[in-house]
């Protein structure tokens, strides 16, 4: 029987014009039969922390208070053999939509593709969750169809035998979606260089120490724990970082 796997996917500042250059696209996944035991460990780190098993593990709510909470979830991570994560870096400042005849939605399925294909074997199965960022629409459920449907015509599943399911969930409801964006988080704040808080930094220099690896460059391509890859366009590619 085919091993089953959740894929949690979330990302940064992936839309059109933003006016933020860096786009990072990542997903979290683990075996179905792990999810509740990691989702139950997570818990329990909160409660360790004195902190709420409700409270929504997020980037944007790292404070020096909750510092060594948020480094405990890090470690959690790194510890735990379940757990594996992907993630694709873009620059869109390189950017050329209009001359390469393709919209910025057309680019962000391939790039999708591009960070999940190293995931996904044909002998496998996957079920991908995706964070609500809005309210659930028809422009949503029209995208998480298309999405599925690049990723399945990608890799000739016709049959939707591989690729389950692409689903939409509430983040705040699924603790590997909020590591998902923890772990996000922390790579985007690596590409931009940013310094802006001492907190912030700290979670970059933890993941760079325990993956072993900068985190602004492309790691091997099978790389089990931290997988990275910078997006580079097709017209003047450059060697990457």
């Amino acid at each position: 029987m085919s091993e089953i796997f959740n894929v949690y996917c979330d990302e940064s500042c992936h839309l059109e014009n933003d006016r933020l250059p860096i786009m990072v696209l990542g997903a979290v996944w683990c075996s179905l039969e792990k999810r509740r035991e990691i989702a139950v460990r997570i818990r329990e780190i909160k409660k360790q922390h004195g902190i709420p098993p409700n409270f929504e593990i997020k980037w944007v709510k790292v404070s020096p208070a909750k510092l060594d909470f948020y480094l405990s979830v890090m470690d959690y991570f790194f510890d735990d053999d379940d757990l594996h994560f992907r993630g694709l870096i873009a620059d869109k400042t390189r950017l050329r939509h209009k001359e390469h005849n393709q919209t910025h939605d057309d680019w962000y399925y391939k790039v999708y593709f591009d960070m999940l294909k190293v995931i996904l074997f044909p002998h496998s199965r996957y079920r991908i969750y995706i964070d609500i960022k809005d309210t659930q629409s028809k422009s949503k459920v029209e995208n998480l169809q298309k999405l599925h449907e690049v990723l399945s015509n990608n890799m000739y599943d016709f049959r939707r035998e591989v690729v389950e399911r692409v689903q939409a969930v509430h983040s705040h409801e699924v603790e590997q979606l909020q590591l998902a964006d923890l772990l996000i988080g922390t790579i985007a704040y690596a590409n931009r260089n940013l310094q802006t808080s001492q907190a912030k930094f700290e979670l970059v220099n933890r993941m760079r120490e325990r993956s072993g690896y900068r985190l602004t460059s492309k790691t091997l391509y099978r790389e089990d724990k931290v997988n990275l890859f910078l997006w580079q366009p097709d017209w003047g590619r450059e060697n990457d970082k």
